[in-house]
C-alpha cells in the first residue's frame, strides 16, 4: 500500500483526493504556486511544497518541479487529479524514471489516447463505433479544408491533443473554416502545447454519454454504469447525471462492453472514461477516452456507493479491483452541477475576486459539496474559476432533481458573479425535467435560460432598500438620506443604487405596517429569520438573501439573483467617458489584434482576441466608427476593465 502521496494539482480535486487518502491512512503532500499559498488544499495536506509563480506554466505544469517535490518529501506516488499534467505522457514517463508511482494508466495508454487521431485508429481495430472524420497527420490548411468539404458541413474541428472543449469549433459553412481553424489552433497551442487538428462530422442533436471504466494490473476490467453529460456550453459540461435517463438496457450494456474493449485495447490500468455521442436512433459513436478521473466522477460514486479515488489508489498499489462486473449495483439517481465564478449573461466570462460570501447547502446523505475554497478565499484569474461541485442523490430522477433545485436555492455567493441562476433555470426547465437532452440543449432553449431579469429590478431594489433600512434603524446608516420630518407627514427615506452603470433610486415612506414604496403604494416588510430574510409585500410572503460585498448589494430569491452597486457619481462619469472604448472584460492576454489604427469598422466587427483561463474571447466593436488607438498588442497582459481599443463614432 502507498505510504505518502503527492497531489500534483490544486483546488477542489486536490482537496477531494486528500480526504480519501487520509481515510486510507496515506500521508499527503500538496504543491502550490504563489497564488495558492493560503489555499485550502495546502492547509488540508500533511506537507506542502512551493513550486513557483502563479501562472501554471511556471508551476503546476513544470514536470521537473513536481518530481523534485516528490523526491524531497519522500512521496512514493503522485496523483495528478484532472487537468494540468494528468494526461501528459512525459510526466508519467518522468515518474517512472524517478521510481515514483503514477496514479494513472501506463505511459503507453496515455500516449495511445493522447492523440485523438491515433485513438480513432485503435478504436476502429477494437470494433468500437466511430463518427466519420479525418484524423490524418497532414495539417496543411488546404488539406484540412478539402477533408471538411469531403465530410460535408457542418464539421467539428477538434484539438487532437485536447479536451474540455478547448481548441474546438463547429464550422457550419466553408467560408467560416479558415478563421475557425486559426482560432482553434491558437487555443489548442495555448492549452496543450500542440495545435494538431482533427475533423469529425458534426452530429446535429446527439447526447453525450460516457462510460466509467476501471482496470487493474491483473487483467480485470469493469464498467461502472454511465453518465449523461449532454448539457454543455462551449463544449464544457454544466450539469451531469447518472445513470443516463431513457437509455435501454440493451444500449447500456452495449456501450459498457464497447468501453471495456476500448480500455483493454490499450492495456489500460486505473480509472478511465470512454466518451460516446449517442444519436437519436440509439446508435453510439466513440468520441474520445480520457485517461484520468473525470470532474463528474461523484455522480457515479453516489449511484454505486464506491469511492473511485480509493479504487485508483488500490489499483496503483497493485491490488485487484474491489468488485467484479456482476457485483456492481446501481441505486437511485444523481446530479452534479458545477458552480462557477462566471457571468452567463456575458458569454460566460470568468469573474475574479474575493469570495466575500460563500454559504453552501447543508451536506447530508443526499447532498454533497466538493470544493477547494471557503468564504474569504479568492477566485484567481490564473486558474479554472470553479467554486464548487454540488452533487445530489435521490431514489428516482424526479426526487434527485427536486433536491438539486432546493440545494441551488441555498447557494449564496457574493464578491463574484456566478452561474447559480443559470443552473437553476436549467434544472427547472420542462424539457430538462422530462430528460429531453442533447448537446444543443442550451442553444435550443437560450431564450428561456437567459431570461431578462429587468422586470424584477423594481422589486429587488425595494427588497435591498427595505433590508438596509431595517438594519439601520438602531444606528443611522450613511447610505440613507432622511429629508426630515414635516408636520403631519410620515418620514421618507431614499437609497440610490445602480445596475450596469445606471443609477436606480428607491424612495420609501414610513407606514403603519412597514414601508411603502413610491409611487406604486405597495407596503413592504422585512424580518430576519435564522440566516435569511422573510419579505412581506402586501399579502405575498417569500424568502430572500441580501448580501453585502465590496460596495455591492446582491439580492437572491428562488426566482433570480440581481446585483446592485452603491451609487457613485465618479463611477457613472468613468462609465460615460469609457463609452467610446472597448474594455477588457477580465484579466487576460491579448493573443491577436485584428484591426489597425485608422481602420473603419462596423458595429459587431471583431477587434481583437483575448485569452483567459485557456479560453479565447473575441472583443467586438460596440458601434461603427474609426479606430483611433490600439492600447495593447499581441502577447501583452491586460487587467479587467482596461481600455483595449478606442473607436470614434461614425458621422
Amino acid at each position: 500500500m502507498l505510504q505518502k502521496l503527492l497531489i500534483a494539482n490544486r483546488g477542489e480535486i486536490a482537496c477531494r483526493i486528500i480526504r480519501t487518502a487520509r481515510q486510507m491512512g496515506i500521508r499527503t503532500v500538496a504543491v502550490y504556486s504563489a497564488a495558492d499559498a493560503n489555499a485550502q488544499h495546502v492547509k488540508l495536506a500533511d506537507e506542502s511544497v512551493y513550486i513557483g509563480p502563479a501562472p501554471s506554466s511556471d508551476s503546476y505544469l513544470v514536470i521537473e518541479k513536481i518530481i523534485a517535490a516528490a523526491k524531497s518529501t519522500g512521496a512514493d506516488a503522485i496523483h495528478p487529479g484532472y487537468g494540468f499534467l494528468s494526461e501528459n505522457e512525459h510526466f508519467a514517463e518522468a515518474c517512472a524514471k524517478n521510481n515514483v508511482i503514477f496514479v494513472g494508466p501506463p505511459l503507453s495508454a496515455i500516449a495511445a489516447m493522447g492523440s485523438k487521431s491515433a485513438a480513432k485508429a485503435i478504436m476502429s481495430e477494437a470494433e468500437v463505433p466511430l463518427v466519420p472524420g479525418y484524423h490524418g497527420d497532414d495539417q496543411d490548411p488546404a488539406t484540412l479544408r478539402a477533408e471538411a468539404e469531403k465530410i460535408g458541413f457542418p464539421v467539428l474541428l477538434k484539438a487532437a491533443y485536447g479536451g474540455g472543449g478547448k481548441g474546438m469549433r463547429v464550422v457550419n459553412h466553408s467560408a467560416e473554416f479558415e478563421p475557425a481553424l486559426q482560432s482553434a489552433k491558437r487555443e489548442a497551442q495555448a492549452g496543450f502545447g500542440n495545435d494538431k487538428m482533427l475533423l469529425e462530422k458534426y452530429l446535429g442533436n446527439p447526447r453525450h454519454v460516457e462510460i466509467q471504466v476501471f482496470c487493474d494490473q491483473h487483467g480485470n476490467a469493469v464498467y461502472l454504469s454511465e453518465r449523461d453529460c449532454s448539457v454543455q456550453r462551449r463544449h464544457q459540461k454544466v450539469i451531469e447525471e447518472a445513470p443516463a435517463p431513457a437509455l435501454s438496457a440493451f444500449t447500456r450494456k452495449a456501450m459498457g462492453e464497447a468501453a471495456v474493449r476500448a480500455a483493454q485495447a490499450i492495456n489500460y490500468e486505473g480509472a478511465g472514461t470512454v466518451e460516446f455521442l449517442l444519436d437519436t436512433d440509439s446508435k453510439f459513436y466513440f468520441m474520445e477516452m480520457n485517461t484520468r478521473l473525470q470532474v463528474e466522477h461523484p455522480v457515479t460514486e453516489l449511484i454505486t456507493g464506491q469511492d473511485l479515488v480509493q479504487w485508483q489508489l488500490l489499483v496503483a498499489s497493485g491490488e485487484p479491483l474491489p468488485l467484479t462486473q456482476g457485483q456492481i449495483q446501481l441505486q437511485g439517481h444523481a446530479f452534479e452541477a458545477r458552480i462557477y465564478a462566471e457571468d452567463p449573461a456575458n458569454e460566460f466570462l470568468p469573474s475574479t475576486g474575493p469570495l466575500t460570501v460563500l454559504r453552501t447547502p447543508a451536506t447530508s446523505a443526499h447532498v454533497r459539496i466538493d470544493s477547494g475554497v471557503i468564504e474569504g478565499d479568492e477566485v484567481s484569474a490564473y486558474y479554472d474559476p470553479m467554486i464548487a461541485k454540488l452533487i445530489v442523490w435521490g431514489s428516482t430522477r424526479t426526487e434527485a432533481l427536486r433536491r438539486l433545485v432546493t440545494a441551488l436555492n441555498d447557494f449564496r455567493v457574493a464578491g463574484v458573479r456566478t452561474n447559480v441562476d443559470f443552473l437553476r433555470s436549467i434544472a427547472k426547465h420542462p424539457q430538462f425535467q422530462r430528460a429531453e437532452l442533447s448537446t444543443r440543449f442550451i442553444e435550443r432553449h437560450e431564450q428561456d435560460l437567459f431570461a431578462d431579469t429587468s422586470a424584477l429590478e423594481d422589486d429587488y431594489a425595494t427588497i435591498a432598500a427595505v433590508v438596509e433600512l431595517v438594519q439601520s434603524q438602531q444606528h443611522q446608516h450613511a447610505w440613507f438620506a432622511n429629508p426630515g420630518l414635516q408636520l403631519n407627514q410620515p418620514a421618507q427615506f431614499s437609497l440610490t443604487l445602480q445596475r450596469d452603470g445606471e443609477p436606480y433610486a428607491v424612495t420609501l415612506t414610513a407606514h403603519s405596517n412597514g414601508w411603502q414604496r413610491l409611487p406604486d403604494q405597495r407596503v413592504w416588510q422585512a424580518s430576519w429569520q435564522q440566516d435569511r430574510w422573510r419579505i412581506q409585500c402586501d399579502a405575498q410572503s417569500f424568502v430572500a438573501h441580501v448580501m453585502h460585498a465590496d460596495g455591492y448589494l446582491t439580492v437572491m430569491t428562488e426566482a433570480a439573483s440581481i446585483r446592485f452597486q452603491r451609487y457613485d457619481v465618479l463611477v457613472e462619469l468613468q462609465h460615460e467617458q469609457a463609452s467610446g472604448g472597448m474594455v477588457a472584460p477580465m484579466n487576460g492576454t491579448v493573443v491577436a489584434v485584428l484591426v489597425a489604427s485608422g481602420e473603419t469598422v462596423t458595429a459587431g466587427q471583431s477587434l481583437l482576441v483575448m485569452e483567459a483561463m485557456k479560453m479565447e474571447y473575441t472583443i467586438r466593436a460596440s458601434h461603427a466608427g474609426t479606430v483611433e488607438h490600439i492600447f495593447y498588442q499581441s502577447g501583452e497582459l491586460v487587467s479587467d476593465g482596461a481600455e483595449l481599443v478606442r473607436i470614434s463614432a461614425a458621422d
